[in-house]
């Protein structure tokens, strides 16, 4: 019997004209994301690659030169477009694209695309993750919103009732046989997206393919759930314009309300400091001591004072290595402690503003599947910072490089023009990679986004099994 249901719910929708008319829709939207969106990120990666070694290539031929001059000559570190961001772009018009790397300072990740673009880049593009996570849950609305309420108009319901059928199979065949058209949408706009994984694909992430499959299994799950709560609530309503009307308006207030209130909540529960206190706070670390007790010119007598005495010199004129060398290295260590201090702080404050977004998916299941997505797809800010940290840990080692030449082989007394060094020299800097975290380090990290899904799945399953026998008695 169940089958039979099934198959009655699912070929009722397949016939449904102003179904079929928007699925068709719907189906296009998909086709054209999909299409538009994997070429961008294919020529994107295209470019940032060229970037890369063209300023490697400048890197290496920039001439001779003192070391210290070439760690002022710096490098630009370029991220990776991310695979999967073609199906969610995430964060990516938000959190820049390439950082100056030189000596004495760090940047930020700057070139965002929002900066380029006018006040339409808050409403997203046309992208894989807002079919599915916006306009496909709509669909499923208008599919499932009267599945109920139109046999009990008719007067059908209980006669289904009558005849020995119960309520939960009922149920349970309406909702497996709207979810198979919802799959029968999904998975033939999936499978291409798959089909569209190129030789670059693997080349710049060995585990797409692990990704990919992730995330087609939990906006698989995401829809269950709309199916679920959709069927639900027709069964629970008393005609089909209260089931539509209830239905349009958690979707409103889970897709576009909730998820803007709780942005905002986030800003004002965490607020971030400004620039221009980010910086202040930093000069003054530098200038006067993280602790305010250390000064840089007592910093600097007493890391003096600790070379002469291993050396056993009185004079930084006696040393058999360049004073120079040593103190720049230890201004750039203690630099980097500083700018460690600050953006940790920043660092913080941002994930706990995520983190509350990733709890508020136990309210609603939208925030739960836009955090899944971002981080499975590469957009998320936890990717982010990981490209940051790796260009900060790049900068620091070339710098280091720099100056340890620098101590070693500026010998005393050579004036600081006199010496130089040559393309063997910068060739011992490593062009700059970054490679993208594994699958199961994401979904650690996104724990919370799954175990809301989980517990809306447990909860819709309870109020499915509990209170179906009531559905016939409205």
């Amino acid at each position: 019997m169940l089958k039979i249901i099934i198959k009655k719910e699912f070929l009722s929708s397949v016939r449904d004209v102003r179904l079929q008319v928007s699925a068709a829709i719907l189906l296009s939207l998909m086709i054209t994301a999909v299409l538009v969106g994997k070429e961008g990120q294919r020529q994107i990666q295209k470019q940032r690659e060229a970037a890369q070694s063209a300023m490697y290539d400048q890197w290496l031929n920039q001439g001779n030169k003192h070391p210290h001059s070439a760690a002022h000559f710096g490098q630009f570190a370029f991220k990776p477009k991310p695979i999967l961001s073609f199906l969610d772009v995430g964060l990516d018009h938000y959190t820049g694209v390439s950082v100056f790397l030189e000596a004495h300072k760090q940047n930020e990740v700057l070139f965002s695309g929002a900066q380029d673009s006018n006040g339409m880049t808050r409403f997203g593009e046309l992208t894989g993750a807002l079919i599915f996570q916006l306009l496909l849950p709509l669909l499923i609305i208008f599919l499932a919103f009267n599945t109920f309420t139109k046999e009990r108009e008719e007067g059908t319901l209980k006669m289904i009732h009558a005849q020995g059928l119960s309520m939960r199979t009922l149920l349970m065949g309406k909702v497996w046989g709207i979810y198979l058209m919802v799959l029968l949408l999904f998975i033939p706009i999936i499978f291409l997206a798959y089909l569209l994984l190129d030789r670059q694909s693997s080349s710049l992430d060995t585990e797409v393919t692990v990704k990919f499959l992730s995330l087609t299994g939990l906006y698989s799950l995401y829809f269950l759930l709309f199916v679920m709560m959709a069927v639900l609530i027709s069964g629970f309503s008393k005609n089909s314009g209260f089931s539509l009307l209830t239905l349009l308006g958690i979707w409103i207030v889970a897709c576009i309300i909730l998820p803007k209130a709780t942005t905002n909540f986030a800003g004002k529960l965490y607020p971030t400091p400004s620039q221009f206190e980010f910086r202040q706070a930093i000069k003054e670390k530098v200038k006067n001591g993280i602790d305010g007790h250390n000064p840089s010119d007592a910093r600097l007598a007493t890391l003096k004072q600790q070379v002469l005495d291993e050396y056993g010199v009185s004079t930084v004129e006696e040393l058999p290595v360049n004073w120079g060398g040593i103190a720049m290295q230890a201004g750039e260590e203690y630099t980097d402690d500083v700018y460690d201090q600050e953006f940790s702080k920043i660092e913080q404050i941002f994930k706990q503003q995520n983190r509350l977004s990733e709890w508020m998916g136990f309210i609603d299941p939208y925030l739960a599947i836009r955090h899944l997505s971002m981080g499975l797809a590469g957009t998320d800010f936890n990717h982010h910072v990981l490209f940051a940290r790796k260009a900060e840990n790049y900068r620091r080692a070339f710098v280091k490089k720099m100056n340890k030449d620098m101590e070693l082989n500026h010998k005393p007394g050579v004036a600081y023009a006199d010496y130089n060094a040559d393309k063997d020299m910068w060739a011992q800097v490593e062009p700059f990679e970054y490679h993208l975290p594994d699958t199961v380090s994401i979904l650690r990290d996104q724990w919370r986004g799954m175990a809301a899904l989980a517990f809306w799945l447990i909860i819709l399953l309870i109020i499915s099994v509990k209170y179906s026998n009531r559905i016939s008695g409205l």
